[in-house]
């Protein structure tokens, strides 16, 4: 299994588990509050499904790969700048950072 393989499983695993936390995990619930999108929690969620399948899915097909890979770099972009907006400790900007290189990664590796 080659290592681009490993980071996209990990990745799109990862994005699945958060996907479904958006929807039930107390801890989650009110993480969305602080960050002040308690009303996108769904939405947020959704997309984070939608990526964690899109990267398996693009296992197959490079093209889904390319896409989901784009969507949740951009998500995590998203999420680092709401962290500093909300002046969050490093600590905490750690994960989104992570995973938006994380999925910068698959991307280019996906296009080349």
């Amino acid at each position: 299994m080659n290592l681009n393989i490993i980071l996209t499983l990990f990745s799109g695993i990862s994005f699945l588990v958060y996907g479904i936390a958006s929807f039930n995990s107390k801890k989650m619930i009110y993480e969305f509050a602080r960050w002040g999108y308690e009303d996108y929690r769904y939405t947020i969620g959704g997309f984070q499904l939608l990526g964690g399948i899109g990267l398996i899915i693009g296992l197959y097909y490079a093209i889904i790969t390319s896409i989901a890979s784009f969507g949740l770099t951009l998500l995590m972009i998203i999420a680092i700048l709401v962290r500093i907006k909300i002046k969050d400790k490093m600590i905490n900007v750690l994960p989104a950072l992570f995973y938006a290189f994380l999925n910068l990664i698959i991307l280019y590796n996906s296009l080349i």
